[in-house]
């Protein structure tokens, strides 16, 4: 039975839950509620400290999600839900926001904080009204916060290990639950304890009875003015013109429409409603739609309409079909779906880029990604096509997507025009560009005069390191096929010819040249163990003692898992694979370097920095 008629209220409405929590889902589907499930993909990128409080963060957070995904919802879809439900709970100490942690140690640090203290859990919550007249949405606000104080008992080394090796503080803010095993932490709670669990249900029940039941003029106050208001309150205020205490109020949720009378369902399907019904599974649809959605993206970067709506240009989807030679019609839906997936604005005037747009998908954005979208629409997309040959017979496809075995970088069939050869570099190249900056700073690197980037590419990542290390001189090896093309990319050439040289050959057979530091960034993980073993034992032999190694590639964490992007590039089965920092710890020394130190970068990319220890 649900708590009528406060959440009897929202029922018959298209009430939307913003949050993948299932925590947040269980509360409310026991309190009765029916709504869907549409994850917000709002980027919770806020910056903490322009708030004057942590909850007036959480607040905002949860407004923001609620509105992403009403919008969302209104672009996409065309039925604009009429109640969105935003929530953000957080952990704060002392003013201190505490995050989800990043990994085990993360988790350590985080609950020695709390161990023994009193923190707060925060939760701001956001209900948007939606309206859509003339097709325009139209949204009104009503936000609010809880606050609830725990403490934790103090917890030995032991206790608080054992309770981070079992995985469950990895995806909670401040790094425990308190619904189950990291309630054996608490020791009291002092407040609402499904606060804590990710949901305010008393807090936003009386919320709803202000917005719904506002006290009337002469009604008698029968309880505390924060409290939920007693039934007979409300009497004849439904919806569906039932009313007062019994029967009438109770079956109010159940009512169907049968012939044009209300008809009631009875205790079975309001049991049925509250205890079986499941939200619909949105994150799992919109997985399986995903696909659909990169194809809208690739396309759109094809026909290059992120480059027409640059610079805060506004076209219609007639302008647009115009400047690329499309159907009004076709590039009208190609327009919605970009804004429906967040790359574009819609408004009155027409379309327009976001800001991640004109920074990532132009061609020629300062960061731009549109060479690493061309690759994944002409060469990786091909290879997926055949992903369930390459399972059953745990071989790259290869042969199947492009007719030919793949030999080494540029000897695919798929590259045997200059185009193609430009497209695979402008992937390279935007994907340095975009993680060059946390490889150049992983570690102080000021002790090296020179350097040697061996696969170095474009050379993005030198460019990078000369503007952190403007003493440092770089020398970009590749292979002759791709040194004759770097002049296409857009480079500092005055400082490149002072600071950076390039170098053409083969690091498998050609000398390698001399220097202070080698760099091997995004190599190793694409080769079989026993080329990764030659190449290392021909920089062990180059390096001179004292002198030292930097790998840059995605390392698997403790439980030997990779991010999602990365298990999902695997799935194209190159000969290589991804290694754990002991790993490559092992690979290191067995080659002769010693004092190996790893960095978790955050980005693509993690770093490994070991030194060639002295001969014998």
């Amino acid at each position: 039975m649900v708590l009528c008629p406060v959440i009897g209220k929202l029922l018959g409405k298209r009430v939307v839950l913003a949050s993948a929590s299932p925590r947040r889902q269980e509360i409310l589907i026991q309190a009765g509620l029916r709504f869907e499930v549409v994850p917000s993909r709002f980027k919770e990128t806020l910056d903490k400290a322009s708030f004057p409080t942590p909850y007036a963060y959480a607040i905002e957070t949860a407004k923001q999600k609620a509105l992403e995904v009403a919008h969302r919802m209104h672009l996409k879809d065309l039925r604009t839900p009429e109640i969105v439900i935003g929530a953000d709970t957080i952990v704060a100490v002392g003013g201190l926001i505490l995050e989800k942690p990043v990994d085990k140690q993360d988790a350590y640090r985080i609950l020695s904080r709390l161990n023994g203290k009193e923190h707060s859990v925060f939760t701001g919550v956001a209900i948007v009204h939606c309206s859509s007249p003339d097709g325009l949405l139209e949204t009104e606000v009503c936000e609010f916060h809880e606050e609830t104080k725990v403490t934790f008992s103090e917890l030995s080394e032991e206790l608080l290990w054992e309770y981070i090796h079992s995985g469950e503080p990895m995806d909670k803010a401040g790094g425990y639950g308190i619904q189950a095993l990291g309630g054996m932490l608490v020791e009291c709670v002092h407040g609402d304890f499904l606060n804590v669990v990710g949901f305010p249900l008393n807090h936003f029940c009386k919320k709803l009875a202000e917005l719904y039941y506002p006290p009337r003029a002469g009604a008698v106050q029968r309880a505390k003015d924060d409290s939920i208001p007693a039934v007979d309150t409300f009497e004849d205020l439904s919806d569906e013109g039932g009313g007062g205490e019994g029967a009438g109020a109770a079956e109010t949720p159940g009512l169907e429409e049968a012939g044009g009378e209300p008809r009631a369902r009875g205790d079975a399907g309001r049991n049925r409603t509250a205890q079986t019904v499941l939200p619909i599974p949105w994150d799992l649809l919109e997985l399986i739609d995903d696909f659909k959605a990169s194809k809208a993206l690739f396309t759109a970067s094809k026909l290059r309409v992120f480059d027409l709506l640059r610079d805060g240009a506004v076209l219609n989807a007639a302008n647009v079909a115009g400047k690329i030679e499309a159907s009004v019609c076709g590039t009208g839906r190609l327009l919605d779906a970009c804004a429906g997936l967040g790359l574009l604005r819609k408004t009155e005037r027409g379309y327009s880029n976001t800001e991640s747009a004109n920074l990532y998908l132009t061609s020629d954005g300062e960061r731009s990604l549109h060479g690493v979208v061309m690759h994944c629409d002409e060469h990786t997309w091909n290879l997926f096509t055949h992903l369930e040959f390459a399972v059953r017979e745990g071989t790259n496809e290869n042969r199947r997507a492009f007719g030919k075995e793949a030999e080494g970088l540029f000897q695919d069939s798929c590259y045997h025009s200059e185009e193609a050869k430009l497209r695979l570099l402008r992937a390279m190249h935007g994907l340095s560009k975009l993680t060059a900056p946390h490889v150049a700073s992983a570690f102080d690197l000021f002790r090296f005069s020179s350097a040697c980037d061996l696969g170095g590419c474009t050379g993005a990542l030198a460019h990078e390191l000369i503007q952190e290390y403007p003493h440092l001189k770089v020398t970009v090896f590749d292979l002759p096929e791709v040194i004759e093309h770097v002049s296409c990319f857009q480079l500092d050439r005055q400082q490149q010819t002072a600071q950076i040289s390039f170098v053409s050959g083969d690091f498998f057979k050609d000398h390698l040249p001399e220097a202070a530091l080698y760099i091997l960034s995004r190599v190793l993980h694409h080769w079989p163990d026993d080329k990764v073993h030659a190449l290392m034992s021909r920089i062990s032999e180059s390096c001179k003692p004292g002198c030292a190694l930097l790998v840059a590639e995605t390392m698997l964490d403790a439980e030997k898992t990779l991010p999602r992007w990365a298990v999902l590039q695997a799935l194209s089965l190159s000969p290589g694979q991804q290694r754990s920092a002991a790993k490559y710890q092992h690979l290191l020394e067995g080659h002769g370097f010693t004092r190996v130190r790893t960095k978790v970068t955050g980005s693509l990319l993690d770093a490994v920095l070991a030194f060639r220890k002295p001969d014998p």
